[in-house]
């Protein structure tokens, strides 16, 4: 960690040409959906003053809005965090030409790295979905399902086993099928996430509901111990790295209800992952973590209430909004993601300190027919 924060001071001083910038060797993307300043800043005073995203030392601010709409969706959103272009809302890991954009989880796979995605919502969902799937319509849950059976994904936890073992359109039992892949595939009716080990011999898959998974409120609590597992199973899947997107996903579903506690405990659960993943990173030297978010929700305004622990939350909106969300950056990389910048940022940056092509290509990226 001194290392790093000595390189990091050289940077940001002007001593770049004295200490070359360090690259990262693993690269872990957090975020938190529908988190913008007031939905952090609620988690904040709510915990007693205190957030582990505090722990950051370079901040930043972005615009997030999609090529069809100042407002962007989801699946926009993360199109531009994975892709690098900016699409129709809706789109997931398209162009707004409707070809397929190859991700950085794709590119990441294809050098070799260790890949996962975790989140709190649906693997099909739009943000997880946007990392792993091509299709022009976000609602298309089963057929985003089938491209998890062409990849060669090492790490996935969370929900939508339906859209694996309950298929309409094909009558496919997937959750098998990546068994017979050689997955070491359970889910909460057979073991709780507490119970299972991954072999890192293995790719690894968890899922967590049936659709979607229940809220922190409701007692779900996967989150902050699949975002250890997953560091430490990926490290030790290859040598050469890996690429992690962990997703606090049901923040934006409760501002979308406008549900101010429900807000509160979604942040506090997305923080306490953020807390597991910076310890890995402190440790491990080689890390650098992004948190961001793909839009923020409800328009939250953080009113006077009783005290610090009391909170008067209050919403203008039951959608998404066009206000810039924060961004944090810890490691090897991290004096790029300082300042105002666009969503596509997100990918570009990551693209060029892996040296990966930089901009979106017309390349096929083992698209699936629909």
């Amino acid at each position: 960690m001194i290392k790093y924060l000595l390189a990091l001071c050289a940077i940001l001083m002007g001593g770049a040409s004295a200490m070359p910038a360090p690259k990262p060797k693993n690269i872990i993307l957090l975020i938190g959906d529908g988190m913008g300043l007031t939905q952090v800043t609620a988690g904040l005073y709510a915990n007693n003053k205190k957030l582990n995203l505090e722990r950051f030392p370079v901040t930043g601010l972005m615009k997030t809005q999609s090529a069809s709409h100042l407002i962007t969706d989801s699946a926009a959103g993360a199109t531009a965090f994975s892709c690098g272009c900016k699409t129709y809302n809706g789109a997931i890991g398209m162009t707004r030409d409707r070809k397929p954009c190859p991700t950085i989880l794709e590119q990441a796979e294809k050098s070799g790295l260790a890949t996962g995605l975790v989140a709190t919502s649906s693997v099909t969902h739009a943000t997880p979905a946007s990392f792993i799937a091509h299709v022009g319509n976000r609602g298309e849950m089963e057929d985003i399902a089938l491209f998890f059976m062409d990849t060669e994904l090492d790490f996935l936890v969370g929900g939508g086993l339906r859209y694996f073992t309950q298929r309409k359109k094909d009558q496919r039992n997937l959750y098998e099928e990546l068994r017979r892949k050689g997955y070491d595939v359970s889910d909460f009716q057979s073991m709780p996430l507490t119970r299972t080990q991954p072999d890192p011999a293995k790719p690894f898959a968890w899922f967590s509901a049936m659709g979607e998974p229940d809220s922190a409120k409701a007692g779900r609590d996967y989150l902050p111990l699949a975002a250890n597992m997953a560091t430490n199973y990926l490290s030790k899947r290859s040598d050469k790295g890996f690429f992690l997107m962990l997703e606090g996903s049901q923040i934006d579903w409760a501002c979308h209800a406008n549900d101010g506690p429900r807000a509160v405990a979604e942040m506090l659960d997305f923080d306490r992952a953020i807390g597991e993943i910076l310890r890995f990173a402190e440790a491990d030297g080689q890390t650098l973590v992004i948190v961001t978010a793909d839009h923020e929700t409800g328009g939250m305004v953080l009113e006077q209430g009783e005290g610090f622990e009391v909170l008067d939350l209050e919403f203008n909106s039951g959608q998404h909004t066009a206000s810039m969300v924060p961004v944090f950056a810890y490691g090897p990389g991290a004096e790029r993601f300082g300042g105002v910048m666009d969503n596509t940022d997100i990918y570009k940056n990551i693209a060029r300190l892996w040296g990966f092509e930089p901009e979106p290509t017309d390349a096929d990226p083992k698209t699936k027919k629909q």
